[in-house]
């Protein structure tokens, strides 16, 4: 049975596939060690779906292929080595060092990157926000935020999220991180910045990407759509289709963290409003807030 080795230190880290993830050091280096699991009988089908978000073995994929090794505005740290037994994969990078980096920067990376080509693997992510909306969908939708003085707008924007993702599956196709948030992006060597955690690499509507990191920064979406539009080649996208598919990601992003964080409370003792504070709920009722404008521009 795989065991970490003595010494390794455990790191935050998250994930259907994924065992843990610790530092260490290999010959000298500082490295980050992720250990994913091969799935089990009980696991949802989409592990096992090349281009589903929830592919258990992308992030190996993307290592040993090297795609993003060297790709512009955002590449993945250095693999040091990749490891594969019945139980499941080993993953070792170089550790990265953290810089704190503007908002702005990080969406002129990702326009830059967004150009990037990825080659024509099967294990390439397709549909991203659709196939979590499905998820949440198979869980009966937004089931705690119905119960909440917005539940007449979550309820219009669950409704029509076929006709924002279908809006969105008519922008540009681009490469995208798939879950570029601060923490992810820890990272800047040559100008570029260098992320981690690519188990979501694929390609999808031009300015997902940056609605998601929008997410964690201090910036609000228009000027980061300014960076990234600025950073795109001459006739990818239109300034307008980028807000179109940022907006969106962010929106219903947004509501579905916020959803699932309410969940985690609701059935305790007292009533669900008095809950809006807790420590486990308030960031993401902040987070909310701060997209009230593009939830009033979906809401039209």
């Amino acid at each position: 049975m795989w065991q970490p080795e003595p010494g390794w230190q455990r790191l935050p880290g998250a994930g259907p596939a994924t065992v843990g993830v610790w530092s260490a050091t290999h010959r000298g280096r500082d490295v980050v060690v992720k250990r994913l699991r091969t799935p089990e009988p009980h696991d949802p089908s989409g592990t096992l779906v090349p281009h589903d978000v929830n592919y258990w073995r992308r992030a190996a994929d993307v290592a040993l292929s090297g795609v993003v090794a060297g790709t512009p505005g955002l590449r993945e740290a250095p693999v040091v080595r990749v490891e594969e037994d019945a139980e499941g994969i080993t993953l070792v990078h170089e550790r990265v060092e953290h810089h704190d980096v503007p908002g702005l920067w990080l969406a002129a990376s990702l326009g830059r990157f967004a150009a990037a080509e990825l080659g024509a693997h099967a294990w390439l992510a397709r549909d991203q926000l659709r196939s979590r909306l499905a998820l949440v969908d198979r869980r009966g939708g937004w089931r705690t935020l119905a119960r909440t003085p917005m539940a007449d707008i979550a309820d219009h924007l669950w409704s029509h999220r076929t006709v924002w993702l279908d809006r969105c599956d008519a922008l540009p196709r681009v490469a995208q991180h798939g879950d570029p948030s601060v923490a992810n992006i820890p990272g800047r060597a040559d100008g570029d910045a260098v992320a981690i955690d690519w188990a979501h690499l694929g390609r999808g509507p031009v300015g997902a990407d940056l609605g998601y990191l929008s997410l964690a920064t201090r910036e609000d979406v228009e000027p980061l759509v300014e960076a990234y539009v600025a950073a795109l080649p001459p006739g990818l996208a239109t300034a307008e289709q980028v807000l179109t598919g940022a907006r969106v990601m962010a929106v219903y992003t947004a509501l579905t963290r916020l959803d699932w964080a309410l969940a985690r409370v609701a059935d305790g003792d007292g009533a669900l409003a008095g809950k809006f504070r807790h420590p486990s709920v308030a960031p993401y009722i902040r987070a909310m807030q701060r997209q009230v404008g593009q939830i009033e521009a979906l809401l039209g």
